[in-house]
């Protein structure tokens, strides 16, 4: 070994030695701050598609409130937290149709894992943290829990990009709480495990600045490999939005998402599509809000959404929803959707149609 590669590798090990000395002091330190909670929440639905598919399934390339002409349970989550001035740990447990939908990939009982996480503060004095595990996506502006959200369905961007993701992330929030930027180590496009053959990490970015309470602009990456290495496929995408309280009433969001793809394994060609989505959301009361959204979703060449159609997929959606707060824990919504696209992709009685139409009604819990 040369003396060039043995510096460099004590380096390295200086490095982690140090790191991993100052995580060893954080954990053990005692502070008056611990505390351990626990959190349960459970959304209940139902949802007509009026296309009354004979599957009793909504169209494909939705993930969330998926199942036709049914009381259903969309997510079903008990979550602990255990928390100290410089440890933060978490682990959620989750049934119901959207894990059975978007995490039908993952083997075993890790479809039931929401998120199983550590995260240690690595300086005192600055907000710098590491976090390792199953984490929630650091891309897009919904999640999986329809509380935490304007509308009750997701976006068609939204459940056509990680809702989660495993790796390490590690985070710096500055002293006046504006900005907060992130880089990403990853196993891959929404993975818990890495694909089969595939020995390449993923890797993200984000950053997110907040100049005053009630705006904040968003900035998220993803770039990495999502085939075996046999057939490596380069994916590069990225996420922006921004959310405003334009007056005490009244909020806007406005969403946009564009990506790129080797069109096969060592090409310069790219395929490309792109997505947006506004959302507008009015308090009628004290108790409830009226939201409006218009959005649109271009995969022509099918990298994200196949319909095996000629132009692919290019969908304009709109939906009017109203939600009610019975009491402080208890959220009811109803929302009316429509889709619009330019090849018949969605079907009635078998037929293939240029549109698509649903009602959805849910009532959501929280503890």
């Amino acid at each position: 070994m040369s003396l060039t590669h043995r510096g460099t590798y004590y380096k390295i090990w200086l490095f982690f030695t140090l790191l991993f000395l100052e995580m060893d002091a954080v954990i053990a330190q005692k502070d008056s701050t611990e505390k351990l909670c626990l959190d349960t929440y459970v959304e209940l639905y139902y949802s007509y598609d009026f296309s009354r598919s004979n599957h009793n399934t909504r169209p494909w390339f939705l993930c969330s409130y998926h199942r036709h002409n049914e009381v259903n349970l969309n997510l079903g989550l008990i979550r602990t937290t255990y928390k100290t001035k410089r440890v933060h740990t978490r682990l959620g447990l989750m049934a119901g149709t959207y894990p059975n939908v978007n995490l039908a990939h993952e083997e075993g009982l890790l479809k039931n894992i929401f998120e199983a996480s550590t995260a240690v503060k690595i300086l005192s004095h600055k907000e710098i943290w590491i976090d390792t595990g199953i984490l929630p996506s650091h891309i897009g502006f919904e999640s999986a829990i329809g509380k935490e959200c304007w509308t009750l369905t997701r976006s068609i961007l939204a459940d056509n990009t990680p809702y989660y993701e495993s790796g390490v992330r590690l985070s710096y929030c500055t002293n006046n709480q504006k900005w907060i930027m992130r880089i990403l180590y990853l196993n891959g496009w929404q993975r818990i495990q890495r694909i089969p053959g595939n020995s390449f990490p993923a890797f993200g970015h984000q950053v997110t600045y907040s100049p005053k309470a009630d705006f904040s602009i968003n900035s998220s990456s993803f770039i990495g490999n999502i085939e075996p290495d046999s057939l490596k496929k380069m994916r590069c995408f990225h996420n922006f939005y921004t959310q405003i309280q334009l007056s005490q009433k009244v909020g806007l969001i406005v969403g946009f998402d564009i990506g790129l793809q080797q069109r096969y394994q060592r090409s310069n060609e790219y395929y490309q599509w792109y997505s947006w989505a506004c959302i507008m959301r009015y308090m009628t009361s004290v108790r409830s809000f009226t939201t409006l959204r218009l959005e649109y979703y271009s995969d022509p060449k099918q990298v994200i959404i196949n319909t095996q159609t000629l132009n692919g997929f290019q969908t304009l959606g709109y939906s009017l929803n109203f939600d009610y707060s019975i009491s402080k824990n208890t959220l009811f919504r109803i929302e009316v959707r429509g889709f619009q696209s330019k090849d018949p992709v969605f079907f009635y009685q078998q037929k293939p149609i240029h549109t698509n139409y649903s009602i959805t009604t849910s009532m959501a819990v929280s503890i």
